[in-house]
């Protein structure tokens, strides 16, 4: 019954895809536009307090000892502080308002998390960037997609 829904929330919560992946995929497979932006955004916002919350358990426990993790933390340091510096908590906004790759809810909750921001201003930081976010990709699906169209009908 739901089952178109239940995969555009699951492309949400791939790392790599998140909200690119799941509204795109919403899109194509003719869901109400509306709903697509909804589950979208409430499988992204909700994304940021397992992340958020669980990364201080799971990195004194586990991750700490992946040298990966260091390399990718040092990455998202590296990536996304000089927005933080430069512009407080709205940095992390835009940081997450792009669509570009690692730059979605993991890696903002992530950054979050290792700049030890307060995590009322940073989800709602990271709920109003993946929102700006969501229509920029909204958008951009629908230019493309008529841009093809208009090809194709040539």
């Amino acid at each position: 019954m739901f089952e178109k829904e239940i995969m555009v929330a699951l492309a949400n919560v791939i790392p790599t895809t998140e909200q690119i992946g799941g509204i795109s995929l919403g899109l194509t497979l003719g869901l109400n536009p509306a709903t697509v932006l909804l589950i979208s955004l409430t499988v992204n916002c909700l994304l940021f307090f397992p992340i958020y919350f669980g990364l201080t358990f799971i990195h004194d426990k586990f991750l700490y000892k992946i040298k990966i993790f260091d390399k990718y933390l040092d990455h998202v340091q590296r990536k996304g502080k000089p927005y933080v510096d430069k512009y407080g908590i709205f940095g992390l906004t835009l940081f997450i308002a792009l669509p570009t790759p690692l730059t979605g809810t993991y890696t903002a909750s992530i950054l979050g998390w290792f700049l030890d921001l307060d995590w009322k201003k940073a989800f709602l930081a990271i709920a109003v960037g993946s929102t700006i976010g969501a229509f920029v990709i909204y958008f951009g699906y629908f230019g493309i997609y008529n841009i093809l169209k208009a090809m194709i009908n040539l």
